[in-house]
């Protein structure tokens, strides 16, 4: 099977080429240097950067893995969530020309793509689901905090979600507070790598309560009541640093904490991890090592996998097509907001 995979969710352009669980190409454009003077993105721009960006990201990812688009077997897109017209782009580009090729066409869940990405590796990267086993999945990014028990290949269910802000979006708000540039994640932990963790103590947001939910709002709250109380931290450079570390490791403790207690709780073996946030250096550290005390399999997506790409949407496209598991529709409309619980029909 080889296929084309869209992906527009928010403001990365990407399209890769699949074929038997190979990627033979995943080309992503990023929009990071159009949106950094606004500090978050601008949907608006966004939506017009992927509709200059589509038709030559497209035919960079066919041109690079040397296929044509008659030799598609199918083309795939993300159908949410994300933002509304991003994802009109990709999912109407993707249908239309699947439409031409008189090919089936399938619209995936941007965050059911991320539950599978750890299992893609090596080089080339190939998605290896012959060591696939039940894990708890912490999926992390920017705008979704989310515990997910994976049950069996395409059966999952979500165990928790953030209440309020999501760990990326705490990262970046608390960056910009410091007066870090956008996205403020990977800047925080690369000075956060010079500070001291233990510098300043800030609340671990539910870190005691049984539950699987996550909420980090009163963690931004608590650095931006810190910082009016101490302005002058922020001309020295080393206690910029001490901050960084000490917001970090609060958001840290917490993401591990949760994830280890859950795959404990449920009997679970393996605990996976992916979304932008995954490629913050403390938590595939501390992860790392809270898996070895429990004798856990951690498996960690590729940081290139990590932030959005068509290639994971593509992956997982090429799983459920296998499997027969979701209908091909042309007529399919953009999911905003579509819950992860309903993305596929054997999820609970």
């Amino acid at each position: 099977m080889t296929l084309l995979a869209i992906e527009t969710s928010c403001d990365e352009t990407s399209a890769a080429v699949i074929r038997n669980g190979e990627i033979l190409s995943n080309v992503v454009s990023s929009q990071t240097r159009l949106h950094e003077e606004y500090g978050g993105v601008v949907p608006e721009l966004a939506t017009r950067e992927h509709l200059r960006n589509f038709l030559p990201v497209a035919r960079d990812a066919l041109n690079a893995s040397k296929v044509t688009a008659s030799e598609l077997d199918a083309v795939v897109a993300t159908r949410g969530p994300g933002l509304p017209n991003a994802l009109m782009v990709g999912l109407k580009a993707a249908q239309g020309l699947a439409f031409a090729l008189r090919k089936p066409f399938l619209g995936i869940h941007h965050h059911e793509a991320h539950l599978y990405s750890p299992w893609i590796s090596g080089q080339p990267p190939f998605a290896d689901f012959s060591a696939f086993q039940p894990n708890v999945s912490l999926i992390v990014s920017g705008g979704h905090t989310l515990l997910v028990h994976v049950e069996a290949e395409l059966k999952h269910r979500v165990l928790g979600s953030t209440l309020d802000d999501a760990a990326g979006e705490c990262f970046d708000k608390v960056a910009k507070m410091i007066g870090l540039p956008y996205p403020g994640g990977p800047e925080m932990d690369r000075l956060g790598a010079k500070g001291n963790p233990a510098a300043y103590d800030f609340p671990r947001p539910l870190l005691r309560d049984p539950g699987d939910d996550f909420s980090f709002a009163g963690l931004k709250t608590s650095v931006r009541y810190f910082l009016q109380k101490n302005p002058a931290l922020l001309e020295n450079a080393q206690k910029i640093s001490d901050l960084c570390a000490s917001t970090q490791a609060a958001i840290v403790e917490v993401l591990v904490a949760k994830t280890i207690r859950a795959a404990a709780h449920l009997g679970v073996r393996c605990v996976t991890a992916s979304g932008g946030v995954t490629c913050n250096s403390v938590l595939r550290r501390d992860l790392a090592a809270a898996c070895h005390a429990k004798n856990f399999t951690l498996r960690l997506a590729e940081k290139n996998l990590c932030t959005d790409n068509a290639a994971i949407i593509g992956i997982l496209a090429e799983r459920k097509l296998l499997h027969h598991k979701t209908p091909t529709d042309l007529d399919a409309e953009i999911s905003p907001n579509w819950p992860l619980e309903s993305s596929n029909q054997v999820s609970v």
